[in-house]
């Protein structure tokens, strides 16, 4: 059987599939659609990553022994789910639990680097200006005792949580679809409608899929109910947050920081946010940790096999 890999993932999970099946890795280039469909001819097993658009059109390119997409990442909107039904094709990801504790650990990154001005710190001392102790430098915020708002508590959103309240003593909103009693009972949260949350907390955390319901979810007349002292972080999907909104209120100083993973025009930065030093931009690497690429290749790898030997697939998507 063949498995075709459109870029290169840590080898402990080619390794795994090698083992059995004939594995054909692309470079680490972007394909176009024609030539993912050139790529994939012939599959059993597509191993995909978030960058690849994997469509009806690339879907009957493979042809009718297709029996998988294995998605190396959580989220998989780059997928056309019902093409995928239509065809009898499964779906999987990597869940959360792999890479939760990565990517709360660098929404934490973000977060302290904005209220600690520390990126523009850096700037300054590395460009030579830096000539005598000054009282009144990079003054910050302080976090211990602020209220952090989450925006989906899934895997990811429910660890950030832990880690603000059981860390800095913060206290906790949060809003959900699901009602999450763990995190009301463990840290004392409390749910609250969305405005509620924006007019609230000093720190909003964003941890949701992409869907039509959330593209969008913060922009205009969310960011105008924040306080101008808030902390906006995306470390989930860029389309999340509209961006050319954001950018015009950090240009304004209607809020005091943003810090980002994703972007809504990824690879590109929407225009003037570069150029503002109340934002913490990084290249999509919330799962970047050796422990959570590992266990995502792994888990890639073990999605494929059950698959293809006709034992019960774990990780599929809805």
């Amino acid at each position: 059987m063949n498995v075709v890999v459109t870029r290169p993932i840590p080898d402990a999970g080619l390794n795994l599939m090698r083992e059995l099946y004939n594995v054909t890795v692309h470079d680490d280039t972007l394909m176009s659609e024609d030539e993912l469909c050139d790529f994939v001819k012939g599959a059993d097993a597509i191993v995909s990553l978030i960058t690849e658009k994997i469509s009806d059109k690339v879907m009957a390119a493979a042809g009718d022994q297709l029996k998988i997409i294995a998605q190396f990442a959580v989220g998989y909107d780059n997928i056309d789910l019902e093409a995928a039904k239509k065809r009898g094709i499964l779906v999987t990801n990597t869940p959360g639990v792999l890479s939760g504790p990565a990517v709360a650990e660098h929404a934490l990154n973000l977060m302290f680097a904005i209220a600690r001005h520390t990126v523009p710190a850096d700037a300054f001392m590395r460009t030579g200006k830096y000539s005598q102790w000054d009282p009144n430098l990079f003054i910050g915020q302080q976090l211990t005792g602020k209220t952090v708002g989450i925006i989906g508590t899934g895997q990811i959103g429910s660890i950030f949580a832990q880690a603000c309240h059981n860390g800095l003593r913060m206290k906790v909103l949060y809003t959900d679809m699901n009602r999450n009693e763990r995190l009301e009972k463990d840290l004392g949260a409390m749910q609250v409608e969305k405005e509620q949350l924006l007019k609230e907390a000093d720190v909003i955390s964003l941890h949701v899929p992409l869907l039509p319901s959330t593209k969008h979810l913060i922009s205009d007349h969310e960011l105008s109910l924040m306080k101008d002292n808030a902390i906006l972080l995306n470390t989930s999907r860029g389309p999340v947050v509209d961006e050319i909104a954001l950018t015009k209120a950090l240009k304004a100083n209607k809020i005091f920081g943003a810090g980002l993973d994703v972007f809504e025009f990824e690879p590109k930065l929407a225009e003037g946010l570069a150029e503002l030093d109340n934002v913490v931009v990084s290249p999509h690497i919330g799962s970047a940790t050796g422990a959570a690429r590992l266990s995502m290749a792994e888990c890639v790898a073990r999605n494929v096999v059950t698959c293809l030997q006709g034992l019960e697939v774990p990780n599929l998507v809805k």
